[in-house]
């Protein structure tokens, strides 16, 4: 059966295709440069963003788009390596706030840079008449709303 594939499927594809190189390049510099894998960079990024790097294991969630326990599995072993720790919130003792500790600072700044020179070396492939970094981000973050 022959079945056509729609640019809309093609596109769905492409950019599936995409995440996967993407994430495998990243994966790789980040684990030989400095031992984490892209998922705990996404971590520490939402902590490092989060006002007074601190989030709750909901709001962390919501921002790398695990649940609430797939973020609790994948920060004990960040806790057990010091780059990460538990505060109890002064509001809700039930409520368990990950917060960054100084170890996890510096790891977000190394490896911020790690992935930094990983996109500028993809990025060169990019055409000369491919679209800005801005209006590629702005598409990028309007997809799915």
């Amino acid at each position: 059966m022959n079945n056509p594939i729609s640019k809309e499927q093609h596109l769905a594809l492409g950019f599936a295709a995409a995440w996967n190189r993407v994430e495998r390049r990243l994966d790789h510099s980040l684990g030989a440069i400095r031992g984490i894998s892209l998922a705990e960079y996404r971590l520490l990024r939402a902590l490092g963003d989060a006002p007074n790097s601190q989030a709750s294991r909901v709001d962390l969630a919501e921002a790398i788009g695990l649940t609430p326990s797939g973020v609790t599995r994948a920060l004990r072993p960040m806790e057990k390596l010091g780059i990460v720790s538990t505060v109890r919130s002064k509001r809700d003792a039930r409520l368990a706030i990950a917060a960054l500790t100084p170890a996890g600072r510096d790891l977000l700044s190394d490896t911020s840079g790690v992935v930094d020179d990983a996109m500028k070396t993809m990025a060169r492939r990019l055409p000369d008449d491919a679209p800005g970094f801005a209006e590629l981000l702005e598409f990028l973050d309007n997809i799915g709303r």
